[in-house]
């Protein structure tokens, strides 16, 4: 059963990811911002040039196409009219696309092949190869899903030689992690893993969000093969975040399908049961039918497990009438083996023997050994064109360097045999002495070359680190609250967010959750790269802790975020290992001023009428400690008016600088502090952003920098 598990979520992942990049953002650029009524404005005002119109409506029909794919289709119908009747054939090509993608997401692959195929007739019509490349991926996932692993391969090679042929990175990171779906569905998960994340680096590259939050899911899972549950669930819980930043309901509904998966995987049915049927109700939102299948087999295995025959019986025809009705192969396969064991065990042996016969014959049909040897066929064929290609090239080069030589040695002995031997004698000297010359010079020249070829090497592999890491930034500051949120929070308050590098390990993280606002400054272990990932899991295990387990006090909250850390870091206080973790301050404000708040290793000032009142910190960080993990100290204020708090890392106070170049030191901040009371908080921040660079002067930042100011 948990192999099905698998292979439902990361088979619809997969084409959700394939058909948004290579469809929508061909020819367009999603973004959430999009004003659709401006949208409407341009299609609607016939006096604009048609091109403009076709783009608008275009645009309107990607924006929903996930939230309304069936008006989304209709809106593409239209544009393909529009544009057949114009003679533009570049947006007959993107409205055929975007009907395809509508189709499917709607469950009907047979009519989305037949759009395909419309479109790739046009594009060989048109000799566009990228768009070649383009319809071959899609139709390796309609093909994939259908179980008919032959001919996705088959397309997967097309699109894949024509991707790398023409350094097309977008088309090649779709290829390579579809190479890795087909490899993870034949049970290859080290192959798999090296495919995804190669896909992974050229969509960080690209800065392509949801082809990044797609292949983390599709990690997540070989994670699950290699019995690496942790890593899986931080895999899923970030790709989660990254989709609901981009309001997409079907990668939420996959995020939490596959959570689900993993905890059913641990025996934690009833969390796993919480999940499905969360992951259901969005499903059943979108309209994806294919997605809803899966649902309702992972739902259906649920109460079959817990010995519910009667709904698991109920859940798994749902789900085996709808996965005949859309003509999914695999679907079938794994519904109808699950209805035989639930059968068998209800002691329906009529019924059990029916649905044996049904899987036999899916199974058989799907799992072929063509499928794998047309896999192996599919890498060795694309490794021997490749070394075909420079075998060819070699051996012409050799070529002409040998035809060099005879010119040159027939220029030779002509010149020599019309000379006297004093002539022939010189001239041989003097040829002697060219030949150590151009000896001398070639390898002069072939050192330098190899310098050279060094030097771009690691210019390129820099650029490749950097180009990953400020990537990264966008994925962390993706997980940080926006600003908006902050103020509409805190409206009166200010941030002072200053990394070291590109990445921080320093964080701000705000929830509102049950009448109460949440707010932490948070200092993990390290900065940069390292500090930035420790960042990321701190803000999810927060998220989870008061989210999903609704615990309410912050030292309670602090006491389970430190075992999800002691956990997902393996931390058992061996001897010479990292007691990695973070230290903090979180705020838990309500409705009534009441202020509840716990400090670890940071301490919070609290100023009222001109008197610095300071909490000193428990001195233990949130993380391993000790092998006695004491609890964190529960603190309760009733605000006042006018009161101001400030949570931070100790990396203002630490900074360097000054006419000594000496720290700045806590004491100087906290003088500052209550030096700019009479200011409004956003005068605040500008003083100690001022004060700080002239402190700091021309030295060097030495570590993360964040301040929160709130005025209550």
């Amino acid at each position: 059963m948990w192999g099905y598990l698998i292979d439902s979520v990361y088979l619809y992942l997969t084409m959700l990811r394939l058909t948004l990049i290579t469809s929508l953002c061909l020819c367009l650029t999603m973004a959430s911002a999009v004003n659709l009524d401006s949208l409407w404005g341009v299609w609607n005002d016939k006096s604009q040039p048609d091109t403009n119109r076709l783009k608008a409506i275009h645009n309107i029909a990607g924006n929903i196409m996930f939230s309304d794919p069936d008006s989304a289709c209709n809106l593409a119908i239209i544009e393909y009219k529009l544009a057949k009747e114009k003679g533009f054939k570049k947006y007959m090509v993107t409205a055929l696309n975007l009907q395809g993608v509508a189709f499917s997401i709607m469950g009907n692959n047979h009519k989305a092949l037949d759009l395909f195929n419309k479109r790739l007739v046009i594009e060989k019509e048109e000799g566009n190869e990228d768009g070649m490349a383009s319809a071959y991926g899609n139709m390796v996932n309609i093909y994939q899903q259908q179980g008919n692993h032959t001919k996705a391969i088959e397309y997967l090679s097309k699109s894949l030689e024509i991707s790398e042929r023409l350094n097309n990175k977008k088309g090649t990171a779709i290829n390579l992690s579809n190479l890795g779906i087909i490899y993870q569905d034949q049970g290859e998960a080290v192959k798999a893993m090296e495919n995804y994340k190669r896909s992974l680096k050229l969509d960080e590259q690209l800065g392509n969000a949801m082809g990044v939050a797609g292949t983390l899911i599709n990690m997540g899972l070989v994670y699950e093969l290699l019995d690496s549950n942790q890593k899986a669930q931080n895999n899923f819980k970030l790709a989660k975040k990254i989709f609901e930043k981009l309001g997409n309901k079907s990668g939420i509904a996959n995020c939490l399908g596959s959570i689900g998966n993993n905890y059913n995987y641990q025996g934690e049915l009833k969390t796993a049961l919480d999940y499905y049927q969360q992951s259901l109700q969005l499903n059943l939102e979108t309209g994806k039918k294919i997605s809803i299948i899966k649902s309702y087999i992972c739902i259906g295995s649920i109460f079959k497990k817990q010995g519910n025959y009667y709904k698991s019986i109920y859940y798994v025809e749902k789900a085996l009438t709808l996965a005949h009705e859309v003509g999914v192969a695999s679907e079938i396969k794994f519904a109808s083996n699950l209805l035989y064991n639930i059968y068998k065990k209800a002691a329906q042996p009529a019924k059990a023997l029916e649905m044996h016969e049904l899987y036999i014959e899916m199974r058989d049909s799907i799992n072929s050994m063509e499928n794998k040897e047309a896999i192996i066929k599919l890498e060795y064929q694309y490794k021997y064109e490749k070394e075909q290609v420079l075998a060819e090239a070699k051996h012409q080069e050799q070529m002409a360097l040998s035809a060099e030589r005879e010119k040159r040695q027939q220029l030779i002995a002509y010149s020599a045999g019309g000379g006297l031997v004093m002539v022939l004698a010189f001239a041989f000297f003097i040829l002697n002495r060219l030949q150590v010359t151009r000896r001398q010079k070639k390898v002069i020249e072939e050192q330098k070359q190899k310098v050279e070829e060094q030097k771009q090497k690691v210019e390129e592999q820099k650029k490749d680190i950097t180009d990953s890491i400020q990537y990264a930034e966008n994925i962390q500051r993706a997980l940080l609250p926006t600003i908006e949120n902050l103020k509409d929070a805190l409206p009166d308050g200010f941030l002072l967010f200053q990394p070291k590098d590109i990445v921080s390990g320093d964080f701000y993280w705000m929830q509102q959750h049950n009448d109460k606002v949440y707010f932490a400054a948070c200092d993990c272990t390290g900065h940069g790269v390292p500090g930035a990932f420790m960042s990321m899991i701190g803000s999810s295990l927060l998220d989870e802790a008061v989210v999903e387990k609704g615990i309410t006090k912050p030292n309670e909250i602090f006491f389970e975020v430190r075992k999800g850390f002691i956990n997902a870091l393996k931390q058992t206080g061996e001897a010479g290992q990292q007691k990695d973790g973070m230290d903090a301050t979180l705020i838990a404000w309500d409705k009534n001023n009441k202020l509840q708040y716990a400090v670890a290793n940071n301490p919070i000032l609290l100023i009222r009428k001109g008197e610095l009142l300071e909490t000193k910190p428990d001195r233990q960080p949130v993380g391993y400690h000790t092998e006695e993990q004491k609890p964190f100290t529960h603190h309760e204020v009733k605000l006042e008016k006018g009161d101001t708090v400030y949570l931070f890392s100790d990396g203002y106070p630490d900074q360097f600088g000054g006419p000594k170049d000496k720290k700045f030191m806590m004491k100087n901040f906290k003088k500052l502090l209550l030096s700019i009371q009479d200011k409004t908080m956003n005068e605040q921040k500008t003083i100690l952003e001022t004060t700080l660079a002239e402190w700091k002067g021309d030295t060097e930042q030495v570590d993360d920098i964040l301040v929160i100011g709130v005025r209550f």
